[in-house]
């Protein structure tokens, strides 16, 4: 008998003598192997194995149909969650974005504030505004993009574990016990960018304003700084000595923002007993109009309020000026240098001490 003839009549003899059991083996091993619901994956994995094992070609027959049927099935159902994921991740940041930029373009960069929003005096626009607006804009919406991929991504990684065939209820169980052993180690920091996320939303501050702030954790004065850089974790501030402040968000328990939509310069300037008050409030007013009139930082007319203080040395006559965010140290400083010179041409006399009472100490 030839060679071919040999090889056609194997497979015949072979299956000649399967019994009845072997034959129902090889059958429910088929339908393990490559299903039974007659789509074409099913089709392609049968054409490759029969069912039965016992050879070393059958066992290679087997893992080659398992290795088809599996990418044609679960490789392509994981393929297609992730290029969905990928999708969908990238129509809902493009969506947040055109959102919060179409409601930052006057409304949202102004607060969220009713009362804010009902009082223009207090929301004049100026550039530095719009550019603390922008970047404050710009900030949240980076949040809320990486929520969102973290999100749709963590749904998807869940959905491919699922097919692979890993039981998903111990991990989501054993994440949940991770979650809770890290929520109570890390509650410091879990507040702290809490906190760092509600003074962007809120825009308490942003980097350039000048803040005063007390940690709740410290004793002493007040720190005074200008905001370098705000992370949701912490804000680091420089103090006017020059010393950096390194403060997490969740010690900033209150903070008083000088530099925030407009700001005000608040001068009392000191006048000696005897001076006609009326002359001296007609002076300062004209001092302060002339540097409205060359400093476009001031926002509105001065406001000369009259007299503040009466101490035993003088008078104290109280000027306040409308300026915009962080200017109102720069336009008190020319105010001072102004009205002495002015007080000078006018006459006017500022209170001098008394000198000490008693003898001069003799020298040694």
């Amino acid at each position: 008998m030839s060679l071919v003839s040999n090889a056609i009549a194997a497979p015949i003899l072979a299956a000649a003598s399967r019994t009845p059991e072997q034959v129902e083996a090889a059958r429910k091993r088929l339908d393990r192997v490559c299903g039974d619901d007659g789509s074409w994956q099913d089709t392609l994995c049968r054409s490759m194995y029969d069912g039965y094992v016992g050879t070393t070609q059958q066992a290679l027959n087997r893992y080659a149909a398992q290795t088809v049927h599996w990418l044609t099935t679960g490789f392509l159902k994981i393929l297609f969650i992730l290029v969905v994921a990928w999708v969908v991740n990238r129509l809902l940041r493009r969506l947040v974005v055109k959102i919060g930029r179409r409601k930052g373009g006057g409304r949202l960069t102004r607060g969220l504030s009713v009362v804010r929003r009902m009082t223009p005096s207090a929301l004049l626009e100026t550039q530095e505004i719009s550019v603390r607006g922008e970047q404050r804009r710009e900030a949240v919406l980076g949040i809320l993009k990486s929520i969102i991929s973290g999100f749709v991504y963590a749904t998807a990684i869940f959905m491919a574990l699922g097919e692979v065939g890993i039981d998903l209820a111990p991990l989501l169980a054993g994440a949940g016990v991770v979650g809770v052993a890290l929520g109570f180690g890390a509650q410091t920091l879990v507040g702290d960018f809490l906190s760092g996320i509600f003074i962007l939303v809120e825009d308490q501050y942003g980097v350039g304003d000048e803040v005063t702030f007390r940690p709740k954790s410290a004793a002493g004065e007040p720190v005074v700084g200008t905001v370098e850089a705000l992370s949701l974790r912490n804000t680091r501030l420089r103090a006017l000595d020059g010393t950096v402040w390194h403060v997490p968000n969740g010690e900033m328990r209150a903070v008083g923002n000088q530099s925030q939509h407009w700001s005000r310069a608040v001068l009392d300037v000191p006048v000696a007993h005897g001076t006609d008050i009326a002359r001296a409030k007609e002076v300062i007013a004209r001092v302060a109009e002339e540097l409205r009139a060359h400093d476009p930082s001031v926002l509105e007319p001065p406001e000369v309020w009259g007299v503040q203080a009466l101490n035993a040395n003088g008078i104290t006559v109280r000027l306040v000026i409308k300026t915009t965010p962080s200017r109102q140290w720069a336009v008190t400083r020319a105010l001072r240098e102004a009205l002495l010179k002015a007080f000078a041409e006018e006459g006017i006399a500022m209170p001098v001490a008394d000198s000490p009472v008693g003898d001069p100490l003799a020298s040694t």
